[in-house]
């Protein structure tokens, strides 16, 4: 007869010899099915996160894309005013002259000395206004001829150098440093040309 521990040994060796001919170790197969168990929720508690921040993300993506939109649409609408309203200060500042202008106008008896005068006041407000603005007047008399600021109308023969500008037939003008409309002038031509 067998003590009860040696037949207690004897049956764990031979369930063991069972387990390891089927390829597994009893302690790997006790593991297996709560392992199995484990992961199949940690697989749909992973899977839910990732769907969760993905929601999120598309979410930011589309806030984002609104946001992008509603910049651009107010960037287009900032231009479009500043193209349309680019000369409203300088244009208030014009609005002066034309009130000195209709009042020179509107005197019925005025002579030719206060039509004059009144003239140069209103000549002065727009010299005031251009200087404001920076606008240069290109007045070139006696300079060099300049291409990129004066347009010459023909040559004439004179005591100056050559390519002198001799007479003035209308003033140029400069916005900063922009030629807005370049001086109409008579340039020199060379001596015996």
């Amino acid at each position: 007869m067998q003590n009860p521990q040696d037949q207690q040994n004897s049956q764990s060796n031979q369930s063991e010899r069972s387990l390891s001919a089927e390829g597994t170790n009893p302690s790997e197969a006790a593991a297996r099915p709560a392992d199995a168990a484990d992961a199949k929720p940690d697989l749909e508690h992973l899977l839910k996160e990732a769907e969760i921040k993905a929601a999120e993300h598309h979410d930011a993506w589309m806030r984002a894309r609104a946001e992008t939109e509603n910049i651009r649409k107010r960037a287009q609408t900032d231009v479009t005013n500043a193209h349309k309203y680019a000369i409203e200060n300088f244009s208030a500042e014009l609005v002066p002259v034309m009130d000195s202008l209709e009042a020179a106008l509107a005197v019925e008896n005025a002579s030719l000395e206060s039509f004059k005068n009144g003239m140069e006041l209103t000549q002065r407000q727009l010299i005031a206004i251009f200087d404001k603005f920076n606008i240069a007047i290109i007045d070139p008399k006696g300079e060099k001829f300049d291409p990129h600021q004066h347009q010459a109308m023909c040559m004439v023969d004179s005591e100056l150098a050559p390519n002198m500008v001799v007479q003035v037939m209308q003033k140029g003008y400069k916005l900063h440093d922009r030629v807005i409309r370049p001086a109409l002038v008579s340039v020199s031509k060379a001596k015996g040309a």
